[in-house]
């Protein structure tokens, strides 16, 4: 879901710039030590899961796991993929610097969505059912919430109507928005069996 240069206007870019150095500052004034060991974790996952991607128009398509970590670091998720963001426009050209605000904004406000939507009351005596769901349904706030902020920003661009640009990206999200959801579902059980101290909220 990374966008590309030159797709987005000057004052979007500004705008979403500034809205994103504003949750990297937050979520750093929010990180606790205990917390490094999983950012870096949940940061090398977000790196290697969205370097595999298949371009789609101005776009791309790859795996995310944005709800997810989103989910696990509150805020912190903001300069978790900051860092990897900032790696893959450096190393393998993927989105840009100029459009690193806006990509970021895209995908670390939906995984602070499902933060304060989801990641409530986990402790090692969740039923296995609830654990599941939350964990799909990080994957579809994940996905589902980026695609609509993209949306929105090429819309405020100048580009197609809103509602066609929904289509367009919940068209070709959707296959990424069930391994998302399948992968955080999964991840989430796991956690509240076995590390239940994960699902602490931040």
């Amino acid at each position: 879901m990374h966008l590309a240069e030159g797709v987005l206007s000057a004052p979007v870019l500004l705008g979403t710039a500034a809205l994103a150095t504003a949750g990297v500052a937050h979520g750093l004034h929010r990180l606790r030590e205990e917390q490094l060991p999983l950012a870096a974790l949940l940061g090398a996952v977000f790196f290697v899961a969205s370097t595999i991607h298949v371009p789609v128009g101005v776009g791309s398509v790859h795996l995310v796991l944005n709800g997810l970590a989103g989910l696990l670091l509150g805020w912190v998720v903001f300069p978790v993929l900051c860092v990897a963001l900032l790696l893959q426009a450096a190393l393998f050209s993927f989105g840009g610097f100029a459009v690193l605000g806006a990509n970021l904004l895209i995908m670390a406000l939906p995984g602070v969505a499902a933060h304060y939507l989801l990641g409530r009351g986990f402790g090692p005596q969740t039923p296995r059912v609830r654990a599941l769901a939350a964990g799909a349904l990080c994957g579809v706030v994940g996905i589902g919430g980026a695609a609509l902020l993209a949306s929105a920003v090429l819309a405020l661009s100048g580009g197609r109507m809103f509602g066609e640009l929904i289509v367009l990206f919940a068209a070709a999200h959707l296959p990424v928005l069930v391994v998302d959801a399948a992968i955080g579902a999964l991840t989430v059980a796991a956690l509240v069996r076995l590390m239940p101290q994960a699902l602490a909220r931040t």
